[in-house]
């Protein structure tokens, strides 16, 4: 905390991302307000024209690395800050636009812009964790706004930050919803991925894309031969996994066993 206060400062960054996981922030609405006896904002061009230089107690970093800039901003955050946060996706795992990182990036830049000489990005789009040490992270697209709260108050108080990372089915369990793999035969990556969105997309009849990224030991070799089992494409296959949070490290690593088989 700061000398002249006892409040945390706390900013937010915003690198190569959709602004979602800083709205969740702001949508927290009263609760938010609630912590402001307790936390001064620093840094948050989303929700502020302040943009004081730090240091800070608590920096979390929305979205992926995917520029030569954001691939010095976030040595110059951690530089600045206490504790840094990984949030959303985008920021733990790459996010969406890591499916580039399969792709030859020149080519991309070819097929995408009118000017692909303008383009200044880096070959991957990245974690933050690969350019600088991490603190915590809360994964999702976007991230659960009420796991945010919840980590901003532990680190308010002092605690480590703690959050369930069961599989998905769990969430499912505990809903009562029915296996939309099981009963209807589509295919849904609840059972390899972290839990978090309260199993949004099950609860309306359709398969878990994946956005909260692999839970602990996930096993995708296994649910990929139940893919096989329901006669989905080896493509297709490729495809569920490679999504939002394909480049996290136990899907990457599946990926690349499972294209060469």
């Amino acid at each position: 905390m700061s000398k002249e206060s006892s409040k945390v400062r706390l900013a937010v960054f915003k690198l190569t991302s959709c602004s979602g996981c800083q709205q969740q922030l702001i949508d927290l609405g009263e609760n938010l307000i609630a912590l402001t006896d307790k936390v001064e904002i620093a840094y948050f061009l989303e929700a502020s024209s302040k943009t004081d230089p730090g240091p800070y107690d608590v920096a979390l970093i929305e979205g992926s690395v995917s520029t030569p800039h954001e691939a010095e901003l976030v040595k110059q955050i951690r530089e600045k800050s206490r504790i840094v946060v990984a949030v959303g996706s985008c920021a733990t795992y790459g996010g969406i636009q890591s499916l580039r990182n399969w792709l030859n990036l020149e080519e991309v830049k070819k097929n995408v812009y009118s000017n692909p000489d303008w383009i200044k990005a880096l070959e991957k789009s990245s974690s933050v964790s690969e350019y600088v040490d991490v603190d915590y992270e809360v994964s999702g697209c976007p991230a659960n706004k009420f796991q945010l709260f919840s980590l901003l108050k532990q680190l308010i108080i002092g605690k480590r930050p703690y959050h369930r990372e069961e599989s998905l089915c769990q969430e499912c369990k505990r809903k009562g919803n029915v296996c939309v793999a099981v009963a209807k035969g589509i295919p849904c990556l609840g059972p390899v991925v972290k839990e978090g969105c309260g199993a949004l997309c099950p609860s309306y009849g359709r398969g878990c894309y994946g956005c909260f990224g692999p839970m602990v030991d996930p096993k995708p070799d296994a649910l990929s031969k139940r893919f096989e089992e329901l006669e989905l494409p080896k493509e297709e296959i490729i495809l569920k996994f490679k999504g939002i949070t394909g480049w996290s490290d136990s899907f990457r690593r599946f990926l690349e066993n499972y294209e060469r088989q």
